[in-house]
């Protein structure tokens, strides 16, 4: 995908977005936005297929009768063999084009209850088969008959059919489904949640992970590796990070699949539209809707790579009952119940598998606060050996936080036990400035993969830190007691200074010589 045509399928998008903006919350249009965009790929997806298998007999998919025995019969036969490859099932008739049709004509423009219809019917399609909870309520959040589109019904209907109108622009929004390279629709959708993250989850403690940070947890789950059984996230919000392991090793090269659990109703809708959208085949993900830490949908499994940005120090229960939990039972202590950084950590490692890696961002207090969570961290690394690396994060990167933030990095079988690297990637010069957020660059990036990948100390920015350091600081991980980027002020070369106060001197005297030469002619006193 080039830049302009990205530029043209963002300008697309921002348009469909000021059409809706000032009647809702931007995470509420957000929703709708990309709902549609769901929908309009669904339909291209459908009728790509539809004429696949009809090819042979020379017709397409637009050509089949509906409501005639022929073409009944020949609809039959393609729900059949679209539900299992696809997942669901559309009529031609019920194709995102044929409802924007439809909503562009004059006089006979009402698509709202044939919106609603198709939207349920495709939930419908599924019922009864193996995509069945891949699809359920899937387009929940897309409320037609809300007043916040419209205060009347054709206000609302206008609004969508314009929506649809401006979705159905292939000139400008092209999902390319045919070019097996393209990720147009991932890139539209990534756009969308990533401008309207800022507006969302602040009071839960969510924050949308930036691509770049992501970048980096996803290229360290996959160092040296260009298969992987599988990927875990148990705080998946959107997905994001799930998807970016992929473009590290490619969507067919995770053997066993996509996991991932999420809180957050809406957000699950999102994850689960996000893998269809990537290409990610309905019986290749396994994403549940339930609280992670209350209830592990995934209890059995263990997983090669894992990779999550939980919610930073959350609330949890920490009910005493978690004491024969597995996942905590082994450290004696549960993590306090106002900060669960640890009980997402815990849970996380319960199912790392043993030649997995997992990569975690956490708030840097979880660095080095005292209490259970000191204990916890002392077992992880003295006992368990299980901590490889901190990477210690610019401040002000994530949406609508400036909490100071890092990675850290396990493993249960570690290529060196000896030592701990820590990378403080937060200096000057490691990352761009901007007005709002603080952006790290590609080649930030690069730096941080190479230096874990060297395991070197750098001076200034790494230090590969022994057990004895780690124990001789009391299991404390802050970063500054471990890299040192305190920076030498420039010495001061005290006899220049005092040339150049006596040649400021020297210039003023003749400066006050002037003033008083005209003051005398003036005949005014002149100044001391």
């Amino acid at each position: 995908m080039t830049e302009e045509q990205k530029r043209l399928l963002r300008d697309a998008l921002w348009k469909i977005a000021n059409d809706l903006r000032g009647k809702m919350d931007a995470d509420e249009f957000r929703d709708y936005i990309l709902g549609f965009i769901f929908f309009r790929y669904l339909s291209e997806r459908m009728h790509m297929y539809g004429n696949g298998i009809l090819a042979a007999d020379g017709i397409t998919y637009d050509d089949i009768r509906e409501g005639t025995d022929d073409g009944e019969e020949y609809l039959d036969a393609i729900r059949a063999e679209a539900v299992e490859e696809l997942g669901y099932f559309l009529r031609p008739s019920e194709l995102f084009e044929a409802v924007a049709a439809k909503g562009a004509q004059r006089g006979n423009n009402f698509i709202l209850d044939d919106l609603s219809r198709i939207l349920t019917n495709i939930q419908k399609s599924t019922m009864g088969t193996e995509s069945e909870e891949d699809f359920d309520h899937l387009f929940e959040d897309m409320d037609l008959g809300s007043t916040k589109l419209g205060r009347t019904v054709a206000d609302r209907n206008d609004l969508v059919a314009k929506v649809m109108g401006r979705l159905s622009d292939k000139s400008r929004i092209d999902f390319q489904l045919n070019n097996a390279e393209s990720d147009v629709l991932g890139d539209a959708y990534e756009y969308l949640i990533a401008q309207f993250a800022s507006g969302a989850g602040k009071k839960a403690g969510e924050f949308y992970t930036p691509q770049q940070v992501s970048t980096i947890l996803a290229r360290i789950v996959t160092s040296g590796k260009t298969r992987l059984d599988s990927v875990y996230d148990p705080t998946c919000g959107s997905g994001s990070l799930l998807l970016r392991v992929a473009r590290e090793v490619g969507i067919r090269n995770i053997a066993k699949g996509f996991f991932g659990q999420e809180l957050n109703r809406t957000t699950y809708n999102l994850a689960r539209m996000n893998m269809i959208l990537h290409g990610v085949h309905y019986r290749q993900f396994d994403l549940k809707q339930e609280d992670t830490l209350k209830r592990d949908e995934h209890q059995d499994r263990q997983f090669e790579a894992i990779v999550a940005n939980p919610p930073f120090s959350a609330d949890w229960s920490a009910d005493p009952s978690f004491t024969t939990d597995d996942r905590f039972s082994t450290f004696g202590k549960l993590p306090p119940a106002s900060k669960a950084d640890y009980a997402f950590v815990l849970h996380m490692l319960h199912h790392l598998a043993e030649n997995g890696t997992m990569a975690v961002i956490l708030p840097h207090g979880a660095l080095f606060r005292g209490g259970s969570e000191g204990a916890i961290r002392k077992i992880l690394i003295s006992e368990r050996n299980w901590l490889d690396a901190v990477i210690g994060l610019p401040a002000n990167i994530f949406y609508g936080t400036g909490i100071p933030t890092c990675i850290m990095v396990f493993k249960k079988c570690r290529e060196n036990p000896n030592d701990i690297l820590f990378i403080d990637a937060s200096g000057p010069g490691n990352f761009q400035k901007a007005k709002n957020q603080n952006i790290l660059r590609d080649s930030d990036v690069d730096r941080i993969i190479a230096t874990y990948g060297d395991r070197k100390t750098v001076d200034r920015y790494s230090h590969v830190a022994t057990m004895a350091e780690i124990e001789e600081n009391d299991w404390n991980l802050n970063i500054p007691r471990y890299v040192d980027t305190f920076e030498d002020e420039a010495s001061i070369d005290l006899n220049a200074v005092l040339v150049e106060l006596k040649n400021i001197n020297e210039g003023m005297a003749d400066v006050d010589a002037r003033i008083a030469g005209f003051c005398q002619e003036l005949g005014i006193e002149a100044p001391l």
